[in-house]
């Protein structure tokens, strides 16, 4: 045999090029969704949720490090989408989430997946359909941030008709905490009793300090009691208003997503 020619060696580069690039986005991916990164996928989390107590959500990620996650792939990783994605089968999900997160090739997802390109471009469009039912057109990140700032305040101030004039008609709150004392066991729909809700409790809102965080590239509070982090909280906001007011209360995804940002910050960077 030969030497290889130069043109056989640029694309020997280029594939090795662009293996290192999908392992490192497998990385970043894993990272991202760990510690259940493979029952998001495998549906192997299924059982696990069908004993969990109360609303289940997607554990929260610290994604303040990554510089990239921002405008670039919050749309596709934020909480709220990812919690729309459990209703999609595990292929649609890893389908949809490599295609627009991570932006590979329908190719390079065909050969991941081990289906092909005709049946990986089917399945992302399946997948869009879906969401589109599911999913309403978010707000940008500063529209979104003032929206957090402007419901936090008025929960604080226990001003239920700012609150009422935040949220849309339709508007849910679901409180994950698989059975911890105060948190929800059922959503809560409707504009007056979310808002309701947010202020039910005085003490709740003065006993803690609001630090602002960064999760799945949107901005979220924690709210810390005692000087210890209890409660993660979010919202989900269309131009109509916020839609959904999403609280984590269970201590192991809050333990979860104080670990993570120094997990995500370590994967590798393109």
């Amino acid at each position: 045999m030969g030497r290889p020619t130069p043109p056989q060696q640029h694309d020997a580069a280029v594939r090795a090029e662009r293996e290192a690039c999908a392992a490192q986005d497998a990385d970043r991916l894993t990272a991202l969704l760990a510690p259940d990164a493979t029952a998001f996928f495998d549906g192997g989390g299924k059982v696990r949720r069908e004993t969990y107590i109360g609303p289940w959500l997607p554990e929260p990620v610290d994604t303040s490090s990554d510089p990239e996650v921002g405008a670039e792939r919050a749309e596709a990783l934020e909480l709220a989408l990812l919690l729309v994605l459990e209703k999609l089968t595990p292929t649609e999900r890893a389908a949809y989430v490599l295609r627009e997160a991570f932006d590979y090739a329908y190719a390079e997802i065909a050969e991941m997946l081990q289906l092909t390109v005709v049946n990986v471009r089917k399945i992302v469009s399946r997948a869009r359909k879906h969401l589109a039912t599911e999913q309403r057109e978010s707000v940008d990140e500063a529209e979104h941030r003032r929206l957090l700032e402007a419901f936090v305040a008025a929960a604080q101030r226990g001003d239920i008709a700012s609150l009422e004039a935040l949220l849309t008609p339709g508007a849910v709150s679901l409180s994950d905490g698989n059975g911890i004392r105060g948190a929800a066991r059922v959503p809560v729909l409707g504009r007056a009793r979310v808002a309701n809700l947010s202020t039910a409790f005085p003490r709740f809102w003065g006993e803690v300090e609001v630090r602002p965080v960064q999760a799945n590239g949107r901005s979220g509070v924690m709210l810390y009691r005692d000087g210890r982090p209890s409660t993660f909280m979010t919202i989900a906001a269309s131009h109509e208003g916020i839609h959904r007011v999403m609280w984590v209360f269970n201590p192991s995804k809050i333990d979860a997503f104080l670990n993570s940002g120094s997990r995500y910050a370590t994967a590798p960077s393109d």
